[in-house]
């Protein structure tokens, strides 16, 4: 894949054979610096990229991942697409996951984010 607004290629180092990195050709750092007049064709592209994917590699379905900043091998934002199959070893998110202490706990820290969207967008 190659357009105006970005490239695609093979992963130097796969999950899956068919893992494919999308990245904006202009240098943006993580999803946070892309400007909103990029994430439109970045989102099309990725979208047509798994479709693809899917079916070049008879894949079932793929994973799509952005990292930003921690665990970003790169500094250059690149979205990932990797082939997936049922049962192929690759279990949900890479880290550990854990709960919440109860609802209360939970409904605090969406209404923090909330707050913090509403200042953003403000």
């Amino acid at each position: 894949m190659n357009d105006e607004f970005c490239v695609a290629f093979l992963d130097n180092r796969p999950l899956f054979h068919g893992h494919c990195l999308l990245v904006p050709r202009a240098h943006y750092e993580t999803l946070i610096d892309l400007p909103d007049f990029i994430v439109q064709p970045l989102f099309s592209d990725a979208k047509i990229l798994c479709r693809a994917v899917e079916k070049a590699v008879g894949a079932e379905g793929t994973f799509v991942a952005i990292n930003n900043k921690i665990s970003q091998s790169v500094p250059h934002l690149h979205v990932h697409v990797v082939p997936r199959r049922r049962k192929d070893g690759l279990r949900g998110f890479f880290w550990p996951r854990s709960r919440y202490a109860d609802e209360h706990q939970m409904n605090e820290i969406a209404e923090r984010i909330r707050v913090a969207v509403n200042a953003i967008r403000d």
